[in-house]
């Protein structure tokens, strides 16, 4: 398994015995360490414990202090004796998260992709979120911003986030700008941020408090968040437009900083998201001038990447390509006369790309909810889990037990294979295939609507989470070509509906009922 820890070394040796103990991601064609990937340190000499054995009686060395990221352990200066399965044992290390959700279903890549989700997201917390644990180890915030609802729908991450967003409120500049890694030294302001890196002081509180109900994580954020609101205002151009951090970061088979989305659409339509999730913020909170002033920066911002950004006789965003598209689709630059003619655009540059997905990190996050949307779900799953590149199960047809940086054309040189930043397939698992759908009104953590998909390629899916109120579970199987069995497992505190999708009714013939518990016999419909 890919993961972070340390390893416990056993031995008994000799006075004096030198042992190099090297970490890795991969093995090189001669068997020894691919250390390609792993920078930032002289020679790349990183991830090496070495002792010095003091002999006599069998001796056990935990190194203290720090952790790496490894598959493998390269063992020098060990006797032939001495290379026993007992030598090493991997200690695998995290913050102490608690499970809040879990899937499963019929099919084994996806399942594969939940577990190596779960491995990068626990990696890949030592206190707050990092970028991978074998590089720099640092606090990127388009990272947590992108893994945020992952995280939330999962794992127990409230309280980290409470206590992280305390240094990246002390982060914030004068102007209320943010630097790309936290914490910093001063790095960060000139590149690195961006409005889809900054977003992490919006999304930890916005979706703390949608999936937990604190409202104390909303008020110790709100000021903060207004002074970047307000710096986001300062920052538009002579069009009213956005163009100032990192963009679709890590395209598929691009080099990272050369996405096909422009910069100009990505920062737009990713401030008008900071915007409107603010505007919910700060009226939960009764702060009506802050929502006021909010609410008309987000007003601005669609007005004018509506006026500069769309082709409206082809209904194509600029850059023409996936990432554009599904992104002004899912975060509403389109108005519902528009949707479905933008939406045609985005199957038409699908079809383009094989059926396969062509975005970065940015696209990748809203890409199969859109489409699960427009009633595509089936597409959506076949897209994550195919085996041919580019896929998500490509990377476990790979042999990968973590997600990876990058979705790289084979022969590439090595980046890393312990990210979590493209993860949120999980929440898509969870809230698409499984249909649990938490606080969908913005009023009520417990409020619960239960949405599964029934898709063809699977025979089953199962999934739950843990409420504030308890656990709702969803599970549903297939009893024959034309009926569901739907088991639906309910925490009492918990409330809502239960929708099924189109095609599909209860035995008396709705297609809509009260959060319930019970077994269910769904039927396909005209």
């Amino acid at each position: 398994m890919n993961a972070a820890g340390v390893c416990k070394l056993k031995v008994k040796g000799e006075r004096g015995q030198k042992i190099v103990l090297q970490f890795g991601e991969l093995l090189a064609e001669d068997g020894g360490i691919d250390l390609r990937a792993m920078t930032f340190l002289p020679e790349r000499f990183n991830h090496r414990d070495i002792y010095i054995c003091k002999g006599g009686e069998e001796e056990i060395y935990r190194p203290t202090f720090t952790y790496h990221g490894f598959r493998y352990c390269f063992v020098m200066g060990i006797t032939r004796e001495q290379a026993t399965k007992e030598l090493l044992t991997y200690e695998i290390m995290s913050s102490d998260l608690c499970s809040r959700g879990g899937f499963e279903c019929s099919d084994k890549i996806a399942n594969a992709l939940w577990d190596a989700t779960i491995v990068s997201d626990l990696s890949n917390f030592y206190y707050f979120p990092t970028d991978c644990p074998h590089r720099e180890k640092n606090g990127w915030t388009g990272d947590a911003a992108l893994s945020a609802e992952q995280m939330l729908c999962s794992l127990s991450v409230e309280n980290s986030y409470k206590e992280w967003l305390r240094n990246i409120r002390k982060a914030q500049s004068a102007e209320g700008a943010l630097p790309g890694i936290i914490p910093t030294a001063g790095w960060g302001f000139s590149w690195g941020n961006g409005p889809a890196w900054d977003s992490v002081l919006i999304y930890l509180p916005y979706y703390t408090w949608l999936y937990r109900g604190d409202i104390e994580i909303l008020q110790e954020n709100a000021i903060a968040i207004f002074r970047y609101i307000n710096y986001l205002s300062i920052r538009c151009d002579e069009k009213g437009l956005l163009h100032i951090g990192l963009g679709d970061w890590c395209h598929v088979a691009r080099q990272a900083d050369n996405p096909k989305a422009p910069l100009v659409v990505t920062d737009t339509l990713i401030a008008m998201d900071i915007c409107e999730k603010s505007a919910k913020i700060f009226d939960v909170l009764h702060m009506d001038l802050q929502k006021e002033f909010t609410q008309k920066l987000y007003c601005n911002l669609c007005s004018a990447a509506r006026e500069h950004l769309i082709n409206y006789d082809t209904m194509t965003v600029l850059g023409d390509c996936q990432s554009s598209q599904a992104m002004a689709i899912y975060y509403k630059l389109f108005n519902e006369e528009e949707k479905n003619k933008a939406f045609e655009v985005l199957l038409r540059l699908i079809k383009q790309s094989n059926n396969s997905m062509d975005v970065g990190i940015l696209g990748a996050r809203v890409l199969f909810h859109v489409l699960s949307d427009f009633d595509e779900t089936e597409l959506a799953f076949q897209m994550i889990t195919k085996k041919e590149f580019p896929s998500y199960g490509n990377w476990i047809e790979q042999g990968a037990t973590s997600l990876w940086e990058s979705f790289q054309l084979p022969g590439d040189c090595p980046e890393s294979k312990n990210h979590h930043f493209f993860g949120d397939i999980i929440s898509w698992f969870v809230k698409r295939l499984a249909g649990i759908c938490i606080n969908p009104n913005e009023v009520n953590p417990n409020e619960i609507a239960l949405k599964p998909h029934f898709i063809p390629s699977l025979s089953f899916a199962k999934g739950y989470y843990d409420t504030t109120a308890g656990k709702v579970c969803s599970y549903w199987e297939k009893d024959a070509p034309d009926k569901i069995i739907w088991h639906v497992e309910v925490a009492e505190g918990c409330s809502g509906y239960m929708l099924l999708p189109k095609g599909y009714c209860f035995e008396d013939g709705s297609n809509q009922k009260e959060l319930q518990n019970g077994r269910f016999l769904v039927v396909k419909c005209n």
